[in-house]
């Protein structure tokens, strides 16, 4: 049981997902947590990883940091996507396992699912047919992740969650054309798309300065500008989206994800998610003096005698509501008061065409989301505004 004055890592702190749990374990009066930068503190370094633990002795920790990107950046980077997450997974699960961390809760995200997965998406599609191509290395990297945490429980006894999220939106996402995904790049599309037909120079530069592209910043010529942004599909009154626009996409706002994520951190154990009430009993058998031997399981392998196989155990975090591609363009153009013309190239990959997650673990566990896709929208598009006067 964690305590207000229990010390909670939150790896990834800076980020869209762990900045979101930071300022809800902060408003639930959990202020004893502990964050590095990725200059602070390369994830992907063991031994710098095993230094972070042995200083610092969190009682739980937050896995939220990874390597991630849209669909052009999953393209482009196959290899970095897998091995970079996988040794962020691998370094921190196992260094908490190492120092006695009590919960970990592990962030993965829903392209864990088959392209072709009946709709709507159970936890229990896991591994059933393939992957979707374009992010084949990222679902995998996680995959292994959400395996890692069911499999220490079930042979040592730990209490480590693993959850999936659906697309997330939200303070501090990341615009940058070049590898945000696809609701923050079509809104700065748009926005800047607005921007070059009212010959709003000194808002476009005030946009490059805060987030170059491919070096293109506030300062560059007036033509490089234009050049770098057509280039990205955005003109002046008019921008360009890859795919056909009718891909259905489930969106979470990021606080939801953040209060789901907390939720499941301080109220849900692993014996909770696999229905056993007495789990490391049942499992290892309690010893005279209550203490549980960590070191030998007669369930090695994923799988408990008396029980059967357990697997499946992570949780789908969503709202279990979809729109189209081009629908979300819609409600972006509205928002930010575009009148001009929204373009499909077809030639363009779409992606996974339907990724609409079940919710009903998470309902049966106490949590349901709050804001709707229209509200999420405006209030990222206030967001954007506001963070490029900072």
């Amino acid at each position: 049981m964690l305590t207000k004055d229990s010390k909670i890592y939150v790896a990834g702190h800076r980020g869209l997902v762990g900045s979101a749990i930071w300022n809800n374990l902060k408003g639930r009066g959990y202020d004893n947590l502990v964050g590095r930068t990725h200059a602070e503190l390369d994830l992907t370094d063991q031994l710098a990883v095993r230094r972070f633990f042995d200083e610092e002795r969190p009682d739980a920790v937050v896995l939220a940091a990874a390597f991630v990107g849209g669909i052009m950046a999953n393209s482009l980077y196959r290899a970095d996507f897998m091995m970079m997450n996988m040794k962020i997974q691998c370094n921190v699960i196992s260094e908490a396992y190492a120092h006695g961390v009590k919960k970990l809760l592990f962030l993965g995200s829903t392209c864990i699912y088959p392209k072709n997965a009946p709709q709507p998406m159970t936890e229990d599609c896991l591994l059933t047919s393939e992957l979707e191509y374009t992010n084949e290395e990222y679902a995998i990297a996680k995959i292994a992740g959400l395996k890692m945490c069911e499999s220490y429980n079930l042979q040592y006894g730990t209490n480590y969650i693993a959850v999936m999220p659906t697309n997330l939106y939200g303070p501090n996402d990341n615009f940058h054309l070049e590898n945000s995904h696809v609701m923050p790049a079509m809104m700065r599309k748009v926005y800047l798309a607005k921007l070059i037909h009212e010959q709003d120079w000194e808002a476009i530069r005030v946009d490059m300065a805060k987030r170059p592209v491919e070096g293109v910043n506030g300062d560059s010529e007036k033509k490089q500008i234009l050049d770098v942004l057509a280039k990205y599909g955005i003109e002046e009154n008019k921008v360009t989206l890859w795919g056909t626009g009718t891909p259905l996409r489930e969106f979470l706002w990021s606080e939801d994800m953040a209060d789901a994520s907390v939720h499941c951190l301080l109220n849900v154990d692993f014996k909770d998610i696999i229905g056993i009430e007495k789990y490391s009993s049942v499992h290892y058998g309690a010893s005279a003096d209550g203490t549980v031997d960590r070191n030998h399981s007669a369930g090695r392998g994923g799988a408990i005698p008396s029980l059967g196989e357990i697997r499946n155990c992570h949780i789908n975090v969503g709202t279990g509501k979809e729109l189209t591609i081009r629908e979300l363009s819609e409600l972006v153009v509205k928002t930010v008061g575009f009148t001009g013309e929204v373009v499909f190239d077809s030639t363009k990959p779409d992606g996974t065409m339907r990724k609409l997650i079940s919710v009903d673990k998470l309902h049966r566990l106490g949590w349901e989301h709050k804001i709707e896709i229209d509200e999420g929208v405006k209030k990222l598009f206030e967001w954007y505004k506001e963070s490029l006067n900072k």
